[in-house]
């Protein structure tokens, strides 16, 4: 499960400064744009398919519930496809959540934070899909199951996408079809 991450924006990042600075190009510097530490029901920027490119945009983490009051943060990768309320957007609209890392809370007593990212990398992108509702965009993270990096943590996790693999999975299906099933990358935690 992926229920909060971060997007700190600093100089010296020129990924997410770059983001930064085209949002508010296209929504003017007093947008709605959380950074930070983000949680659910945020305005938060995505990169997702505009026409033939691949563009930043603000969008809101989580789907309305239908049936309850909330909202739905993370689909299953596994059962996606089978669930009315993901296998279009899955298929047709799918986005990339950018952030400098992830936290999760250890499963136990001690309730430990810990922050997740590459060990190479300063930024991790997040596999997403996306969808309006009541004219507002809205997004879910896809998750599957953890790998040894975490696993003693939780047992789910966001499915990572290397930078170079981002127009990949938001332009080619069959592509997104098969990353679904791959093993994901090696992560670093610290305890927060």
């Amino acid at each position: 499960m992926c229920g909060r991450y971060e997007m700190f924006i600093s100089p010296e990042n020129r990924e997410m400064m770059r983001i930064v600075e085209d949002i508010e190009n296209k929504y003017g510097a007093k947008n709605n744009m959380r950074t930070g530490e983000i949680f659910p029901t945020n305005v938060v920027p995505i990169l997702s398919c505009d026409s033939s490119n691949i563009m930043p945009e603000l969008s809101i983490w989580g789907f309305p519930k239908f049936h309850s009051k909330g909202v739905i943060i993370n689909s299953r990768a596994e059962t996606a496809i089978d669930k009315p309320t993901f296998r279009k957007n899955l298929l047709e609209r799918r986005c990339v959540i950018p952030s400098t890392g992830f936290y999760e809370w250890k499963q136990d007593v001690s309730k430990k934070k810990y922050k997740f990212n590459l060990a190479d990398s300063e930024n991790l992108y997040m596999a997403g899909i996306w969808n309006e509702f009541k004219n507002e965009k809205r997004f879910v993270i896809l998750t599957t199951a953890a790998n040894n990096s975490m696993v003693d943590i939780h047992n789910r996790m966001p499915i990572v996408l290397q930078k170079e693999k981002i127009e990949d999975w938001i332009i080619d299906t069959d592509y997104a079809m098969m990353l679904l099933n791959e093993e994901q990358p090696v992560l670093e935690r610290i305890e927060v």
